[in-house]
């Protein structure tokens, strides 16, 4: 396998609607943003006994994080005009429609949803470790968003994103933790 150091810059360049999307609802609590919308998606409610996903996970972060993801898939079409971009670009942003724009962030967000889900049920507290799999969950929520649009099947590319994202999200939890916006350090 080909691994380029420009297919890595494409690689990260075309994640960061998810990276976005991932990173917002911390900053959102931290900052106190949209309250009212600081609700469980799961309602409060159980399932065999455990929290569905817990009460860290909100509407709040599940729509402004797929809103702000969504917003940076559009500044990328934008800057698709630019040779620059072009080049570190998988994807020709001049052809996709914009809803791809909102499953990309979406489907990080339910990756993250769906292994929060996991942990309920193996006991895993809400911020309680859970190595590799927290750092890569939303990797393989969009993974699974292409896989059932057919595309980007090129394994090298999610082979980076998942060696990338973990090394990346270990870094700026830390970054998040000592500045105080994320509860758990790893």
């Amino acid at each position: 396998m080909n691994f380029s150091s420009q297919l890595i810059v494409q690689c990260l360049y075309f994640f960061l609607p998810a990276y976005f999307a991932n990173m917002t609802p911390p900053v959102l609590r931290f900052l106190g943003i949209a309250e009212f919308l600081n609700k469980p998606v799961d309602g409060g409610r159980k399932f065999r006994g455990n929290d569905i996903f817990g009460d860290h996970k909100t509407w709040r972060g599940l729509i402004l994080g797929t809103l702000v993801g969504f917003l940076i898939y559009v500044v990328q079409k934008l800057l698709y005009v630019a040779d620059f971009f072009q080049a570190i670009s998988i994807l020709d942003y001049s052809k996709e429609p914009l809803w791809l724009g909102i499953l990309i962030p979406l489907g990080a967000l339910c990756g993250d949803l769906l292994f929060s889900f996991i942990k309920r049920r193996i006991n895993l507290e809400p911020g309680e470790s859970w190595i590799i799999w927290d750092q890569i969950n939303y990797v393989i929520g969009v993974g699974f968003v292409f896989f059932l649009i057919g595309k980007l099947a090129d394994i090298r590319i999610w082979v980076i994103l998942l060696v990338f994202t973990f090394i990346l999200h270990v870094i700026i939890n830390k970054i998040g933790f000592y500045l105080k916006i994320n509860r758990a350090e790893w």
